[in-house]
Parts: structure tokens; C-alpha cells; sequence
């Protein structure tokens, strides 16, 4: 049987292997301490609940607007303006199944075949099977703990072609949870402001940020902000994994439009229990609760990263934002360049699930998830430290 050759070219996950293991090993009964997902553990807030229920009281169960209904495109221009300075019109607003379609939506509208995009590595692992699934083709840029895992203006400059599209940026980055400042981003602009490339912004850990303010990239200047498609979403900063909802703003009207023709034709709106749920989540009625986490979340940043510093062989550069540690484990000889191995052996061993830094393209590394309690944090990365001391 002869299958689409775009189909067969889309690797599977390479965490699967890691999950697949966790989830024998617990239905074996073994105590399983996950690291390994990108959820908070907070609930969603009661108003965003009660709102919900409050929709579906009034029958609000019907189609909707393929982009959304009018009220919340206006809550999330009304967001934009007043909390990252951006100017948008309810037609420059598309919200979708969550960012991942968001994104899917950008590159199958923007990209031709043997189109450049350019992602930093390490990166969230959806961007490159996206990009090769839309027929693009990806240039990854490596970075390290010298630039924080952020590119640098000579490290863009090198990376640009004739065949370049798209620029990727990811801020608060997964899986470094590293920020670009505004000056960071100001002399990433110089280096593109005479192409015609593209930025998408990847912005949807901007409420967790812990060290330093927030930038938005589209807000540097009228022109970053007229070829910058902003990607943002509820899931991360308002614990609404579940609800999917995600949007995207950019300025070019008829992109834009050709988006919503994609999406017409393969989901159409997003739930509409959701999108009334989702202004309450947006207008500034829950930003109290929104805070609480953000701090909670710090808290337990600084804890993992204590805890881990103090393993022999392991360290951590801690995160400016995101609920992750990208943790370096290049001193163990044996894992270095095999951290699936790593992923694969702490799991057997001790029971905590991580993921394996070569998901995101960057050997060396696991990525560990400190969205969860402050116990689990403490319990796991004890069996880590039992791990190492087994092995060094």
C-alpha cells in the first residue's frame, strides 16, 4: 500500500519510547515519578469554570466564527494592546486547537518547498515536523550555555540564505526557559530588518517569566511587529491543557485570511464552550491566581535547580522562565552522547520519566518538568542524585 510521502516523513515523537516504558512499568505497579510533560499541576481557576458552565447553560453549543467568536478576538486584541504593546483589529486575530495549530496553520500557509526556516536549537520538538511537513526545510542553529541557549546576531547572520523564510524565536524558551531581552531582540532585528523574512514568535510562557520583564518580539519596533506572526495560547499560563485553545495575531490581513480558509477546512472553530471560557481567562479576572502560580512556579524553580547543582556531575543553568530544567549530564562519560540511555536507565532504575535532550536536538542534556509539587520535586531528584552515585 503506498502511503503520502509527507505522512512518512513525519518522525514519531522521540519521546515515545520513554513514555511507552513509564507507562508498562507503572501498569507493572512500580512507583512512577514523571517529569517528563509540560502541564502545570494547578487546576484551572473556578471564574474560568463557572464561565464555562455558564455558556453551556445558555446553549451556547453551536458553530461558531471558523476564527473565533467576535468577543474573545477582541479580548485577546484588548490583551495584546494593554500587556505586550502590540496594536492589533479583531481580523488579525485567528484562534485555533491550541498553539500547535496555530503554528501548523503559519507554516502550511507561508512555506513552499525548499524554503528555509530557521530554529534555534535546542528546540520544543513540534517546530522541525512541522516545517518538513509543509515541504520547508529546516536550518538549525546550535547554541550553549555561553549565550545562555540563545543566538546571538552573528550566529542569525551566518544561518541566512536566499531561501530563507521564516525565522523561529521561542521566549520564555522550552526547553531552557531562557528570555530574550528587549536589546536581545532589538540586534536580532538589525540582522533581518532589510529581508523579507518572516518571525514567528513563540510566545506562550510569557506569564512565566521570574527574573526580569517580559518583551514581546513584534513590539520592537513597526516593522518587526508588520512580519512577526505572535503564537500564544492558555494552556501554560492559565492551566487550560485541556480546554485547547490557542491564537495567533499578525498584522498581513490576507495571511491571515488564508489561514482561516486552511483551518475552515480542516477543524473550523474551536470549541465554543471554550472560547467563552477563555475571555474570562483573558480579561484580567483571574490574574491573581495567574501571579500565584507564576510564584509558586518560581519557588519551585529554585529549589530543583539547588537540589540538582548539588548532585556530583550534574548542573544546571537556571531558567529565566517555563516550569523546565535543561539539565547538563556531559561529566557522566557514559551518557554525554546518549542521553535517550540516560532517560531510558534513570527510568528503569529509579522510576522518574525525563526527557531526553536529543528530542530537542541537543545531546548532553534532559529536560525535567518542575510543573508539579514541591514533594515530587524533592522525592525525584533524590532518586536522580541515588542514580548517579550508582553509576560514577
Amino acid at each position: 500500500m503506498k502511503y503520502s510521502n509527507k505522512i512518512l516523513n513525519l518522525a514519531e515523537s522521540a519521546t515515545i519510547a520513554i513514555s511507552t516504558l513509564a507507562q508498562n512499568l507503572k501498569a507493572q505497579g512500580k512507583d512512577i515519578l514523571s517529569f517528563s510533560t509540560g502541564e502545570p499541576d494547578f487546576d484551572t481557576p473556578e471564574k474560568i469554570k463557572q464561565a464555562a458552565i455558564k455558556a453551556l447553560g445558555e446553549g451556547f453549543t453551536k458553530y461558531t466564527a471558523v476564527a473565533g467568536i467576535l468577543d474573545l478576538r477582541r479580548t485577546i486584541v484588548e490583551k495584546l494592546f494593554k500587556e505586550n504593546s502590540l496594536k492589533y483589529d479583531p481580523s488579525e486575530i485567528l484562534v485555533s486547537n491550541g498553539a500547535k495549530q496555530s503554528l501548523f496553520n503559519i507554516f502550511q500557509a507561508l512555506i513552499n518547498e525548499g524554503d528555509e526556516v530557521i530554529i534555534p536549537a535546542p528546540y520544543w520538538v513540534t517546530y522541525p515536523e512541522l516545517v518538513t511537513y509543509s515541504g520547508g526545510k529546516n536550518i538549525f542553529i546550535n547554541t550553549d550555555e555561553t549565550t545562555q541557549f540563545k543566538i546571538t546576531p552573528q550566529m542569525l547572520k551566518n544561518a541566512l540564505s536566499a531561501k530563507t523564510k521564516i525565522l523561529v524565536l521561542t521566549t520564555p524558551s522550552n526547553p531552557t526557559g531562557m528570555v530574550y531581552n528587549k536589546e536581545e531582540i532589538k540586534a536580532l532585528y538589525e540582522v533581518i530588518k532589510d529581508t523579507n523574512i518572516w518571525v514567528v514568535s513563540d510566545e506562550m510562557y510569557e506569564k512565566l517569566v521570574f527574573d526580569e520583564e517580559f518583551c514581546s518580539v513584534a513590539s520592537i519596533n513597526e516593522d518587526m511587529l508588520q512580519r512577526t506572526i505572535t503564537v500564544n495560547g492558555l494552556s501554560k499560563s492559565v492551566a487550560m491543557t485541556g480546554w485547547r485553545i490557542g491564537y495567533l495575531a499578525s498584522k498581513n490581513k490576507e495571511l491571515v485570511k488564508l489561514m482561516n480558509n486552511l483551518q475552515s477546512q480542516c477543524t473550523s472553530n474551536i470549541n465554543s464552550i471554550t472560547q467563552k471560557a477563555s475571555i474570562m481567562a483573558l480579561n484580567g479576572s483571574v490574574d491573581d491566581e495567574i501571579e500565584k502560580m507564576r510564584l509558586a512556579f518560581k519557588e519551585r524553580r529554585d529549589l530543583a535547580c539547588n537540589l540538582i547543582d548539588s548532585i556530583p556531575s550534574l548542573s544546571v543553568m537556571k531558567p529565566q522562565g517555563a516550569f523546565y530544567l535543561f539539565i547538563n549530564l556531559k561529566s557522566l562519560e557514559v551518557y554525554r552522547n546518549n542521553s535517550m540511555a540516560f532517560a531510558k536507565d534513570l527510568l528503569e532504575d529509579q522510576g522518574v520519566a525525563i526527557v531526553p535532550g536529543i528530542a530537542f536536538g541537543m545531546e548532553g542534556y534532559v529536560r525535567l518538568s518542575f510543573a508539579c509539587s514541591v514533594e515530587q520535586i524533592e522525592k525525584g531528584i533524590e532518586r536522580i542524585k541515588n542514580f548517579i552515585a550508582k553509576i560514577k
